[in-house]
């Protein structure tokens, strides 16, 4: 008698230990589910968050920074050519001014794409002077400009447009011309530009491969 109690307290005694292996069991496999989940939750917290300061310092750098942009025509020839991808660098106007025969981007009308698009010019007059374009002849100030930019494709002169008569600069803006004179919608057509639209400074070429390097 004593030892059928004796049994039957070992399997009560056997049952109650399987039964709380069981118990613990469950609790670390639960506690394992939830550290999987709280580990995946953290990586897609970390993704979320590499990607929002990607986002944000991609947004700072086109908009503060640099941008890339591509030339689309032949007004900038020799200088540019068409389809060449270039850097515009947008920090040091923002310290230092704009300077003559500087190469910018600002967006102007286009009648022929019916919006905005990107141009790309020369800066050739600056705030305050006045300037003329006589017989493919600039004058800046009156005096004749040195200019080593200008090509003038079959050794033509260049045409003055709206600058054929004597032009004063505003303290704000920019008389700019593409170094294609001769096939160049610029300020003989389209007038000084403003320097709020101005976008930056191109300053490196990265397309072609072959003519990488910075830009004069």
């Amino acid at each position: 008698m004593e030892e059928n109690k004796m049994d039957l307290d070992e399997n009560i005694i056997e049952e109650n230990i399987l039964e709380e292996n069981i118990v613990e069991e469950n609790i670390v496999e639960e506690k394992n589910k939830i550290s999987k989940k709280k580990k995946r939750f953290n990586n897609l917290m970390e993704l979320a968050i590499c990607f929002l300061i990607a986002a944000a310092v991609s947004y700072l750098i086109v908009h503060f920074v640099a941008q890339r942009t591509y030339v689309d025509g032949k007004s900038m020839y020799p200088t540019l050519n068409d389809g060449d991808n270039l850097i515009v660098e947008k920090l040091s106007y923002r310290f230092s001014d704009i300077e003559r025969f500087d190469i910018v981007v600002f967006p102007h009308y286009n009648e022929k794409r019916g919006g905005e698009v990107n141009y790309i010019k020369r800066v050739i007059g600056l705030p305050g002077e006045t300037i003329q374009i006589k017989e493919g002849v600039i004058y800046i100030n009156g005096e004749k400009l040195e200019d080593e930019y200008g090509y003038y494709s079959n050794g033509q002169a260049m045409h003055g447009g709206d600058a054929e008569e004597e032009i004063y600069i505003g303290d704000d803006e920019y008389f700019v011309l593409g170094d294609n004179r001769n096939n160049s919608d610029d300020s003989r057509k389209i007038g000084c530009i403003s320097e709020d639209i101005i976008l930056g400074q191109a300053v490196f070429r990265i397309f072609p491969f072959s003519s990488i390097g910075s830009i004069d």
